[in-house]
């Protein structure tokens, strides 16, 4: 079988290691445009037990990575002065540009082909190919050239967000919301490694009007954030890495495959990145679609079929959170009027996924504090 995956992305080298592993004689190739070292943002997180989905199957790459994250049990949301300590909402780490390393090696290690600095300007360059996947991301050429096939479609959020680094450590992942005379504005920020984190800025449509962003060189744009977030920062710049000003896309399929074609992880849907599992999402598809193929043995079009019937249900109620989430996010100007304690239970239970009750047995201390109204022996 002759296997092309577009995309050196997570999705695509983790695919193509799970086929190449579980077929040698398989030819499994993945093109991608940029070079092996590019990467865009800083560090990518993963909500929940990071990786501990991939344990069971291949605890070879779970402890090829797992020692390069890092990882902490809280939470914390900065408003109005006031500091609110979220217990027992877990994340974990890494820095992009090293999972996508180590994942290069894994799919190298089972022998792999992987092309790197090469464009597909068009499907028609990659003929002779049993199965193609798109992995290639919001942009894909994969969905775009079969969007009638997909019955794709792709939305833009209205919020605007900019992906900074800053060499401040953060001891969890805070949300820092700030209003000045701009506007509102809200910073996503983790630590990915020990001196490095990433500080995502998002304003609303009106903070970015009013501040001029769409004109303000990138320069500009970076050292009126600083200012913002000076408090968060505590004296660390921020670093740009193609640090533009992006909306989130909500990317959506009718159907996953069409054809000999098929799609996953940002070309298939999109998870908004305030609950951090678009990497693990992207991963978990990759798992699924092997799963697929191995129950399938050359008949790609039933493979695709249960690859899309075991997954999608999964999915959807997944998505169906983030975009809660999303929808949280875009007023999040109106929930900085709350007092913190009430913009605090807003806040965790955007999703619609967790209740109080819920809430009770995973944030014991936080609810405690939340039905008292006093946050003021939070943990520093």
């Amino acid at each position: 079988m002759r296997i092309v995956i577009l995309g050196a992305g997570p999705a695509g080298l983790y695919l193509g290691f799970l086929i190449k592993r579980r077929q040698p004689d398989a030819d499994v190739t993945v093109i991608e445009q940029n070079p092996p070292d590019a990467t865009f943002g800083f560090g990518v997180v993963f909500s929940d037990r990071a990786l501990e989905f991939l344990a069971d199957d291949d605890e070879a790459t779970y402890a090829a990575i797992v020692p390069h994250m890092e990882s902490w049990r809280d939470m914390t949301l900065n408003l109005k002065g006031e500091r609110i300590v979220i217990d027992g909402i877990g994340f974990a780490a890494i820095g992009r540009l090293k999972l996508l390393q180590l994942l290069q090696a894994r799919a190298r290690s089972v022998g792999v082909k992987l092309i790197y600095d090469r464009t597909i300007a068009a499907l028609d360059e990659l003929s002779g190919y049993d199965l193609v996947v798109g992995a290639d991301g919001v942009n894909s050429l994969v969905r775009r050239t079969h969007e009638a096939g997909f019955g794709a479609s792709v939305g833009y959020l209205s919020n605007r967000f900019a992906w900074f680094g800053t060499t401040k450590r953060f001891e969890t992942l805070t949300q820092t919301f700030v209003r000045t005379e701009l506007g509102s504005f809200n910073a996503h920020h983790y630590r990915y490694a020990p001196g490095q984190s990433t500080f995502i800025v998002e304003v609303d449509a009106a903070t970015f009007d009013r501040a001029g962003f769409a004109a303000m060189p990138e320069a500009e744009a970076r050292a009126l954030c600083e200012t913002v977030f000076a408090d968060a920062l505590d004296g660390h710049p921020l670093i740009s890495n193609k640090s533009v000003w992006r909306q989130f896309p909500i990317v959506h399929n009718a159907r996953w495959s069409s054809g000999h074609c098929v799609l996953l992880g940002d070309a298939l849907h999109t998870a908004h990145f305030s609950i951090g599992s678009g990497t693990r999402l992207a991963l978990e598809d990759a798992i699924a679609l092997d799963k697929a193929l191995a129950g399938h043995p050359g008949e790609i079009g039933a493979a695709l079929n249960a690859y899309e019937s075991a997954r999608r249900p999964i999915l959807e109620k997944l998505v169906a959170g983030a975009n809660g989430s999303a929808d949280w996010y875009q007023s999040f100007a109106a929930h900085m009027t709350m007092p913190p304690a009430d913009f605090a239970m807003s806040y965790i239970t955007r999703s619609g996924r967790v209740d109080i009750e819920r809430l009770r047995k995973l944030s014991p201390r936080f609810v405690a504090q939340y039905e008292a109204r006093d946050f003021s022996r939070s943990p520093t």
